[in-house]
């Protein structure tokens, strides 16, 4: 899997390395049951901080697309299909898009569940 990095976007790193897992999981270049990088060997090949891959792997966890396991690292779930990816990758181009235009998280979230109800 191909990770790549753009210190100089506003997105934030751990987001995009969040992204880099989602378009292999949408891509079904990475299955269920297939081990990330290691954290401390990808922030190396990266040049981030350990703390930054780790906090793209806890909003993968979040999504329930991967698990983080003592020892053995973070794993592709079952949970993690290439659909549900690529609903992540959208849903974040959703708030990048938002962030620029100026909204705060409460009103996206607002657009969001007017949206849901049909306006």
């Amino acid at each position: 899997m191909l990770f790549r990095v753009d210190p100089s976007s506003a997105v934030p790193l751990g987001d995009q390395i969040a992204a880099s897992v989602r378009g292999a999981i949408a891509d079904g270049s990475v299955h269920t049951g297939e081990r990330l990088p290691a954290a401390r060997a990808l922030a190396t090949s990266l040049g981030v901080n350990v703390h930054t891959v780790l906090r793209g792997y806890q909003r993968l966890k979040e999504e329930g697309l991967i698990e983080l396991r003592r020892g053995r690292g973070a794993v592709v779930t079952g949970a993690a299909s290439p659909a549900r990816a690529r609903l992540g990758e959208v849903t974040d181009q959703l708030i990048v898009q938002a962030r620029q235009l100026g909204l705060s998280d409460e009103e996206i979230v607002s657009v969001v569940r007017v949206g849901l109800t049909g306006r």
